[in-house]
């Protein structure tokens, strides 16, 4: 017999059974199908009827299958538990039931119609089937009916077969163009590059050709790579029309920066950025030898009618160097005025305006070519996507190309600098480059001042190329080039400050002023002083340059053309000192108004002679050696000449030796007939000092002597103050010497004869005492030792009467001497 579990267990099986026919019934299962209650016994042992009533109201002794698993469950899992526990479970229970069945409980309500609908269906035609079942019928039951829906579809097939195309067609057109609707940027893309290229929107088709690449490069289908194929073409067109606009020329920075870009997003072959710097290269050198054929032409064609002007308002005007203003130190020459035409000043040689057109043409093309190159480095030309997806090919081809680059700018700069060399040192270009670089038929030199222009041009250059901070080792044959213009400028203006001094002479007016002096020295001195501001510019250094002088050879030419410079002068002043009558103008001899002048000034209008030509050029030489010599060595020590001991020994030795002889000439013109007019003087009438009477005064010869004397005085004052004392020193030292060699050539003298032969000498050396020097002093006196002495005081007596009777007689004449003595005293 089962236990009592082993019943429960098949109560509970068919409990679960009866349960689900209740769920879809919604009914209580007949009583016919419930179990025996064998079980309510121990229930109710457990549970009085009281509680179970209270935890399943409206039960009854006979359970139902719901009430049989609820307590059922109670008992197998709660039986320990407490009745109040069990009731606030229960409780608990209900409520959470009660939340989930009213969602579902409301969706089976609003369609429980249907679900009756389809159940009485179901159920007429399940019934149907199992009465057809019982019939013999042909075939499968279903037969009939299936025959029956594909007649009913062939009708309707028949019947709705051209609406059904129609819809095909439609919906067929409809996906066509759903497609095109949708793809519409593809399949409209190659006509709005085209435009766009037209109109210059590359940035458009850029960003149109990557969208369409990212979308359809990898495509599959057929039309899209058909579509997409005719994009590529009309892209690679647009690679080669950039490339094309990017290597023209000329060309802005900015443009080529855009299309290095542009080319860089297409992902153009090759190296687009190198390609435009090697077509910028080889533009401006082209551009350089253009200017240079441009200008040699225009100089073959028509000489110096075509010359482009110089604008002095603008910064590359050249320093405008006039002549220098008369200061305080050089007020004489004040008639000074150079043989240069101003007009220099505003026509400029085609070579000086060469060397502006090729600088400034570099200076243009330069600058942006050394940026692309900086921006080619740094990457700046590149996209950001295209610098990182080629950042290592590029800074490969940078390090590669990096020497490739320095050989084009030393090119430009070779190319710069042979140019110009061409044009202004033509002996520094080798045969082989003549003709490339040269070609200027010019026979005349450039002038200082237009090479220092040019060198002023060329340093401007440098310095505009040096703030780019292009290296200078690139820069070193500019450097060059500008060392050698300079030496060349230092040569150029000495001889052409040679020549100048060389027509000086031409320029000699004759006019002195009160200390003796014309405007020639002063001239001379403004000449140098003039060249020497024409070259402060160039001798200074700039940073960077060495000094004109660091060659021995350029300090030895240097030296040598100074020394010719001083010497030419000199030899201008030999030549206006010996310049015949006839070659001489009639000019105005400015006399000092306040000097005791013998002739007052009476003849304001008279011919120079040789002898005062002598003394005026015996007076400038004066002056050169004091003072003009040693100004102009100052002058070159202030700029740095080398060998300015040299200079200044060499000419003032020459200065010194012409000096001299212009002195002795003077001497010999004016000693000479006073010295030979004594001999005849003393012994006219048959004078003989053995047999003579006594003595009555001072005989006419020497007067005759003392006025020539005086004469000599006039004229050399009225020249030169300064030089009366050199000259009369040197005309009483020969009258001295002739009037001793006289008396130590007689044989005797008698009493008279001695005595008037003492008087005499007195005379004469009390006269011109104020000029007498150690020579003249000696032959005075050897001239009396060869006399007797006075043996009487009655003949001192005399001699000393007759010589202030003398000196009486002949004051006013001899005043000019009393003047010289009080001079001399004063200075």
């Amino acid at each position: 017999m089962p236990s009592l579990l082993d019943q429960s267990a098949v109560w509970v099986d068919e409990m679960n059974y009866y349960d689900m026919r209740t769920d879809r019934n919604k009914g209580i299962p007949p009583l016919s199908l419930r179990p025996a209650n064998p079980l309510g016994i121990e229930i109710e042992n457990k549970f009085p009827q009281k509680d179970l009533e209270m935890l399943f109201p409206g039960m009854s002794a006979d359970f139902t299958s719901e009430n049989f698993s609820a307590a059922w469950y109670l008992i197998e899992n709660h039986s320990s538990t407490s009745f109040e526990q069990l009731k606030m479970a229960v409780t608990n229970l209900k409520r959470q039931a009660n939340k989930k069945s009213e969602g579902s409980l409301a969706y089976v309500k609003g369609g429980l119609s249907t679900f009756f609908e389809a159940q009485d269906a179901l159920s007429a035609i399940h019934q149907k089937l199992e009465a057809d079942g019982t019939e013999k019928v042909e075939g499968s039951m279903t037969q009939k009916l299936e025959n029956v829906l594909n007649r009913a579809s062939n009708t309707a097939d028949t019947l709705f077969q051209e609406v059904l195309g129609r819809k095909d067609k439609a919906d067929s057109t409809r996906n066509a163009l759903n497609v095109l609707q949708r793809f519409k940027f593809l399949f409209n893309l190659p006509l709005n590059i085209e435009r766009n290229i037209q109109k210059g929107d590359y940035d458009v088709v850029i960003n149109d050709y990557e969208k369409a690449k990212s979308l359809f490069g990898k495509t599959e289908v057929q039309v899209f790579k058909k579509y997409y194929a005719e994009v590529e073409t009309r892209i690679e067109a647009l690679r080669e029309l950039l490339l094309a606009k990017l290597l023209e020329t000329p060309s802005t920075l900015h443009d080529q920066k855009r299309y290095i870009r542009y080319l860089s997003d297409l992902h153009a072959p090759g190296d687009p950025a190198w390609q435009c710097i090697g077509a910028q290269h080889r533009w401006i050198l082209q551009l350089m030898h253009s200017c240079k054929e441009g200008y040699v032409q225009d100089l073959k064609g028509t000489p110096g009618l075509h010359s482009p002007v110089l604008d002095l308002d603008t910064d590359a005007r050249p320093v405008v160097l006039g002549h220098l203003s008369q200061t305080a130190s050089l007020k004489r020459g004040s008639s000074f005025q150079s043989g240069r035409d101003d007009t220099w000043r505003y026509k400029t040689p085609h070579r000086v305006a060469f060397v502006e057109k090729l600088t400034k043409l570099v200076l243009s093309q330069l600058p942006n070519f050394w940026k692309l190159w900086i921006s080619y480095v740094n990457g700046s030309l590149f996209s950001e996507t295209a610098e990182k997806s080629g950042q290592i090919e590029r800074s490969k081809n940078v390090r590669q190309r990096q020497n490739d680059f320095k050989k084009m700018i030393q090119e430009v700069m070779q190319c710069l600098v042979k140019l110009i060399r061409g044009a202004l040192l033509p002996l520094s270009i080798p045969e082989c480059g003549v003709r490339q670089y040269g070609g200027w038929e010019v026979k005349s030199e450039l002038s200082g001042q237009w090479l220092a222009h040019v060198i002023q041009t060329i340093r401007l250059t440098y310095e505009s190329l040096t703030a780019l901070e292009i290296p200078n080792d690139m820069l070193q044959t500019i450097q060059d080039l500008i060392l050698d213009l300079r030496v060349r400028c230092v040569m150029v203006t000495l001889q052409h400050t040679a020549e100048e001094i060389k027509r000086l002479a031409e320029k000699e007016d004759w006019i002195v002023d009160n200390e003796g002096l014309t405007s020639l020295p002063c001239q001379f001195e403004q000449c140098i002083v003039h060249s020497l501001q024409l070259l402060k510019g160039v001798l200074e250094c700039k940073p960077g340059e060495a000094s004109v002088f660091q060659q021995p050879r350029t300090q030895e030419d240097v030296c040598q053309l100074s020394i010719n410079i001083l010497q030419i002068f000199i030899y201008c002043l030999e030549q206006l000192s010996t310049k015949p009558d006839a070659d001489l103008d009639t000019t105005h001899l400015s006399v000092d108004v306040s000097s005791p002048d013998l002739f007052g000034s009476i003849h304001e209008d008279f011919s120079l002679t040789s002898e005062q030509r002598l003394l005026i050029v015996l007076s400038n030489c004066c002056y050169l050696e004091r003072h003009t010599f040693l100004n102009i060595a100052e002058h070159f020590e202030k700029h740095n000449f080398q060998g300015i001991e040299k200079i200044t020994q060499v000419s003032m030795a020459s200065l010194k030796e012409l000096d001299q002889r212009l002195f002795e000439n003077y001497i010999e013109l004016k000693a000479d007939p006073i010295v030979g007019s004594l001999e005849p003087g003393i012994y006219a009438g048959y004078f003989d000092w053995k047999d003579c009477l006594p003595p009555t005064g001072v005989r006419n010869y020497l007067k005759e002597a003392l006025v020539n004397i005086i004469a000599v005085h006039a004229e050399v004052f009225t020249i030169s103050k300064e030089l009366v004392p050199r000259v009369l020193s040197r005309v009483v030292e020969a009258v001295s010497e002739e009037l001793s060699r006289l008396m130590q050539c007689v044989s005797s003298f008698s009493k008279n004869g001695a005595l008037q032969a003492r008087l005499e000498i007195c005379a004469l050396r009390d006269t011109v005492a104020v000029h007498l020097t150690p020579e003249s002093k000696s032959s005075f006196k050897q001239a009396l030792e060869a006399l007797p002495q006075l043996s009487s005081g009655a003949d001192k007596k005399l001699l000393e009467e007759l010589l202030n009777k003398f000196k009486s007689s002949m004051h006013l004449q001899l005043a000019c001497f009393q003047a010289a003595a009080s001079t001399m005293m004063k200075t």
